[in-house]
């Protein structure tokens, strides 16, 4: 997937089951493999990552496509608490 690298940042990012989870703020870089490795988030959904920062680094790996949106797919499972553990902490 080639992309000119300037016109991701700003974007928002979904999962492809439409779920919202953050906004494109910065690239990282592979320096020795001239590749992107990852995608720098802000403006978070809270709801899925349960982090103390402002935002969070995603694998490059993990994007399905680009245009208006980015696609990644679906890592809610990964990060959000299973619905258990949330009761538990109530």
């Amino acid at each position: 997937m080639r992309a000119d690298i300037t016109s991701l940042f700003g974007l928002n990012v979904y999962t492809n089951q439409g779920t919202y989870v953050g906004k494109v703020n910065d690239l990282v870089f592979d320096v020795d493999e001239r590749v992107v490795s990852g995608l720098a988030l802000s403006d978070i959904n809270r709801d899925i990552f349960d982090v103390a920062t402002r935002g969070v680094i995603l694998p490059y790996r993990w994007v399905v496509t680009t245009g208006d949106i980015v696609l990644i797919r679906d890592i809610v499972k990964r990060f959000k608490k299973p619905a258990k553990e949330e009761e538990k902490e109530d």
